[in-house]
């Protein structure tokens, strides 16, 4: 499998962006992490008019939620609709490499941008300002990115990919002792608990069954839960 090339305005916005402060805390591995994130950024404009007299900066700020990570195996991700070809040769890597079966977690997110402001000042200059306030605020769920203004959301996406990183291994090590990445036929008893959830939630109108379905079928497991699936449509 060829690497794909990366397109040089995103690899000089990765370049560009840096992780100014940090959350100082990790992604929850049992509940749902909300991150208030400020991105700081030089104007696009400042390119067309260099010779403007006093240095602005672009602020936009917003709300990074991180769903509780799910356990998940490469043969999973496989039964799972929505992936390209080269990423489903990826997966089948993976299979080979490390068995159909073992354990990895899988994060889902949602960005929702809520403010954009522009301030006087150096981005640098504003940047810090921020994240000192937000230490005196002990405000342990924010961080604050310098980035690169027409690609902020690039620079968005590099903090996320680095929280991550920095949280799988506690999020792992909790959930091996909890048993939950222990596996029984092939499916992590995380992924058992899930489906449980499912079904309970369910019941009280929360989850449509369709999803319940989805979730049974890409585990193989629809034969093993087929009676508790069609006992909600008895209670309807």
């Amino acid at each position: 499998m060829s690497e794909p090339v990366m397109d040089p305005r995103f690899e000089y916005s990765v370049k560009q962006t840096h992780i100014v402060r940090p959350p100082s805390q990790n992604l929850a591995t049992f509940g749902v992490t909300k991150v208030h994130y400020y991105v700081v950024t030089e104007p696009v404009y400042t390119d067309l008019n260099p010779a403007k007299g006093h240095p602005e900066a672009v602020i936009r700020d917003g709300v990074v939620t991180a769903e509780r990570p799910r356990v998940v195996t490469p043969q999973y991700l496989l039964n799972t609709e929505g992936f390209g070809t080269e990423a489903r040769e990826f997966l089948r890597h993976l299979q080979h490499e490390y068995g159909p079966y073992s354990p990895g977690l899988l994060y889902g997110y949602k960005n929702e941008p809520q403010a954009t402001e522009i301030v006087s000042g150096e981005p640098d200059e504003v940047a810090n300002r921020i994240a000192r306030r937000l230490d005196e605020e002990e405000k342990a769920l924010a961080a604050v990115i310098k980035g690169v203004d027409e690609l902020w959301d690039v620079s968005l996406m590099k903090f996320i990919f680095e929280l991550t990183n920095h949280s799988v291994q506690s999020n792992m090590a909790e959930l091996q002792s909890s048993g939950l990445l222990e596996t029984k036929q092939g499916v992590p008893n995380d992924a058992r608990r899930r489906i449980d959830w499912m079904i309970n939630e369910a019941r009280k109108g929360n989850i449509d069954p369709s999803d319940i379905h989805k979730e049974l079928k890409r585990w193989d497991l629809f034969e093993e839960y087929q009676d508790r699936f069609f006992e909600l449509f008895k209670r309807r």
